[in-house]
């Protein structure tokens, strides 16, 4: 009798170990921030008027890879973002760009287009989203389904694409409808918007901010990482003769996009954090027995990028601010769940290449490539080649689709012409390599650039040949830049992890977006996404 008392007490006092050991604590948050176009020098170039609450949490108490990279060939919003999400890459999960053409409907497709579903709030032309064409699941449907979907997952950004594919297939997205400045979803998602968002939505945050001007947080001549205000390799806005500041956004509005303005300035960011303090509030998330998953992509970030480049004060100036925006952030979510009680990781859908004409300027090899001029020549030249014929169906993305049924119907030999065209496509100004699809499918490429448009070619969705181009040439104009190739100026952007069950650290080897997804997955003890081809970050995890 005394032995059994005795195992009794044991097991009384050993209980709440063994349940500790088979139910282990977890965040109450998971908090995913991707910044659209973010390099990962951003992290260095702009930190001596950092905050200490905001990006330095990361580098001082978190745990940075600071050689993070893309790890395929197109660099773009819409496949970054699954990317991150997925821990996979185009090959596998399906998102091969923002655009892309599918020869079978002979047009251009969106990458979170759905024409089975229509807006819930904002406007029709803005709600035909959904994550119907990302083919794998995400870290954030995994979760869901882990907790019998007791787990609630949000996705928000100004870009429906920045909301919807991190969101995944499991949970709620919310983007910003720049016809009417509301927060809208889709019937995917939702019959009707939830109080929260009509509540927000009432506010008329959009109306505040374009009431302001955009003005630099510091002197501008102690911008000194910049180049000067005034140059010639920045596109001002509309209405305005110089891309210098003041913006005073009343004015600017009415040539500029409209609602659509507040994207191009700072308080994009400011707007997106409003609602997403908003929807924590609004859903309770972190506040549950559960862990709840916040995804926020700040697409600010990127529209300013685009139109000034990355050597310009309105980029440094947007990143002071963004800094201050999530030291205010994180300071919330500590006093709201705990300190500790989060677990939150950055990252970036792409970098950005600098502006072609200011390489030249200083006399680094770059160029501007005409892709239409290019298309027109080799539509003349498989005219004189094969015959008459609508040869080539498009040319986007820097790949060409032929028109296969043609060519079956003409009896040419496909993977012949696909050689062909990759050898006649050299001689043009800006192009450095060319491939044809069937080397895509038959071989496997494991450096180099072969292999980064390999982990980006999707077999059904595909064109028949790939176009490199030279380091620092872009298709574009002389003003403003854009991203997308595979070089590091396009690939190289931050991995960082701060709060829950992250030690402090860096390391500087490399490392994938790839491997964000699978690392999270390790750390929540969750299944990784369907189609993971990525690794868990073993610096992160600490095993």
């Amino acid at each position: 009798m005394k032995r059994l008392l005795l195992l009794v007490l044991w097991i009384s006092a050993c209980a709440p170990m063994l349940l500790a050991q088979q139910a282990p604590k977890k965040p109450k948050l998971v908090v995913g921030i991707i910044v659209d176009q973010m390099r990962q020098e951003y992290f260095y170039r702009f930190a001596d008027r950092y905050s200490e609450g905001g990006f330095k949490r990361f580098t001082h108490q978190g745990f940075m890879m600071s050689n993070g990279h893309y790890n395929y060939i197109p660099t773009y919003t819409g496949p970054g973002h699954a990317s991150v999400y997925t821990g996979t890459t185009p090959a596998t999960h399906g998102i091969i760009a923002n655009n892309w053409y599918v020869p079978s409907i002979k047009k251009m497709i969106y990458c979170a287009e759905d024409s089975l579903v229509s807006h819930v709030g904002g406007t029709p032309e803005n709600g035909k989203i959904s994550p119907r064409n990302m083919l794998t699941s995400t870290i954030t449907d995994e979760l869901r389904l882990s907790t019998g979907k007791r787990a609630k997952v949000v996705g928000i950004a100004i870009k429906d694409r920045g909301a919807s594919l991190p969101a995944g297939h499991t949970g709620d997205a919310y983007w910003y409808d720049d016809v009417n400045g509301d927060w809208m979803t889709s019937t995917y998602y939702k019959s009707t918007l939830p109080s929260w968002v009509t509540d927000f939505n009432a506010k008329k945050r959009p109306d505040h901010y374009l009431n302001q001007s955009w003005t630099p947080l510091f002197p501008l001549d102690t911008y000194v990482n910049s180049l000067p205000d005034n140059n010639d390799f920045e596109s001002p806005f509309m209405g305005k003769e110089t891309p210098t500041f003041p913006y005073v956004l009343q004015e600017l509005k009415e040539g500029n996009g409209g609602y659509g303005l507040v994207a191009s300035t700072p308080y994009g960011n400011s707007l997106t954090l409003d609602f997403a303090l908003a929807a924590i509030e609004g859903e309770k998330l972190g506040q549950r027995e559960v862990t709840d998953f916040l995804a926020i992509s700040f697409s600010s970030p990127d529209y300013i990028g685009h139109r000034f480049g990355p050597s310009s004060v309105e980029v440094e100036d947007n990143y002071l601010r963004l800094d201050r925006e999530l030291a205010g952030f994180f300071t919330y979510l500590e006093q709201k769940l705990g300190k500790g009680e989060y677990l939150v990781f950055i990252s970036a859908d792409h970098a950005v290449a600098d502006v072609p004409t200011y390489m030249m300027s200083e006399r680094i090899p770059a160029g501007n490539f005409n892709s239409g001029m290019v298309l027109g020549q080799l539509k003349g030249y498989t005219q004189a080649t094969y015959g008459e014929g609508d040869w080539i169906l498009s040319f986007s993305n820097e790949q060409i689709f032929l028109n296969q049924e043609l060519i079956q119907a003409k009896k040419i030999d496909l993977e012949r012409m696909q050689r062909d065209l990759a050898n006649y496509v050299l001689r043009f100004p800006g192009v450095k390599e060319a491939y044809a699809a069937q080397d895509m499918r038959t071989q496997e490429f494991t450096q180099a650039r072969p292999h980064l448009l390999q982990m980006g070619y999707n077999h059904k969705a595909s064109g028949d040949v790939l176009v490199v181009l030279e380091s620092a040439w872009l298709v574009g104009g002389k003003r403003g830049t854009t991203h997308g190739s595979g070089y590091s100026y396009d690939t190289h952007v931050p991995i960082a992890f701060y709060g829950w069950g992250i030690k402090q650290g860096k390391s500087s080897r490399y490392t994938t977006v790839a491997d964000i997804a699978p690392t999270l997955a390790t750390l929540l003890q969750i299944r990784m996404p369907n189609g993971t081809t990525g690794q868990p970050i073993r610096e992160v995890i600490g095993y």
